[in-house]
């Protein structure tokens, strides 16, 4: 068991001491990756990799259902979801880690709610991020003068392609960093009652930039700030407090169950 869950790529399985690997079973089906049991500084840390454990699984095809459901069933209450995005501001710069506060949702066809009837539930996501989670990062990347940008709006958009020109633009007027990966997670885990952060590296500015964003320059860039994401977790996590003040857990009862 393990209340803290961690959402990402490779970096994030690497800080686990005494690893083990758990399998389950879902009524959502076959998770992205088996989850990996262990601490990071002392804390009992759940580890899953979004895109599964060698990066096969593309954005639009992930069962973000089966991940969070798995995750709650090893006792996660707080994911920190690990992603690559592009900026979309110029002050936001690629190298830096941003933890956003809202996101603006641009996806088309994925499963958003373990709620499909006859039980139907209308959650609140006015304040999508969970503040304890938020501050206690923050806190993280300023002590370890962590180039960061702390507040804004996640983009969301389907995948895997990147956007237009003319996308880029508009979604400048919404936002400040886009990826692919947000939504639906962060909903589901609002479903279930489990605390929500986003620790976004900035690989790129995006195409409304001179230059338009390919894989290999985000992988380059994805790859050197590594050491930051590693660097930031080790120190977060032990500080993250055993219980539970925000008010993450009560989603449900506030949505009427």
């Amino acid at each position: 068991m393990a209340k803290v869950g961690l959402i990402g790529g490779s970096v994030t399985g690497k800080l686990l001491e005494n690893a083990e690997v758990v399998k389950l079973n879902t009524p959502y089906g076959e998770m992205s990756s088996p989850i990996e049991l262990g601490k990071i500084g002392g804390q009992e840390v759940a580890v899953l990799y979004r895109h599964g454990k060698e990066h096969k699984i593309p954005p639009h095809k992930i069962n973000f259902r089966a991940n969070i459901y798995g995750l709650k069933e090893v006792g996660v209450e707080r994911i920190i979801g690990v992603s690559a995005v592009g900026s979309l501001q110029k002050d936001i710069e690629p190298g830096a880690i941003a933890l956003p506060d809202q996101f603006f949702d641009y996806t088309k066809g994925r499963d958003y709610t373990f709620f499909d009837g006859p039980e139907v539930v209308h959650i609140s996501m006015a304040d999508p991020f969970c503040p304890e989670l938020l501050d206690t990062f923050h806190k993280s990347l300023i002590d370890l003068r962590i180039k960061s940008k702390k507040g804004g709006t996640y983009v969301c958009i389907e995948g895997p392609r990147f956007s237009t020109r003319s996308e880029s633009k508009f979604f400048r007027g919404v936002g400040d960093i886009i990826g692919m990966t947000l939504v639906p997670e962060i909903n589901l885990a609002r479903e279930k009652e489990m605390c929500y952060l986003t620790l976004a590296t900035v690989t790129d500015y995006d195409v409304w930039a001179d230059i338009p964003v390919n894989s290999k320059e985000v992988i380059r860039v994805m790859k050197e700030n590594e050491e930051n994401i590693k660097k930031v977790l080790t120190n977060a996590i032990p500080r993250i407090s055993a219980g539970r003040t925000c008010k993450c857990g009560l989603h449900l009862k506030e949505a009427g169950l």
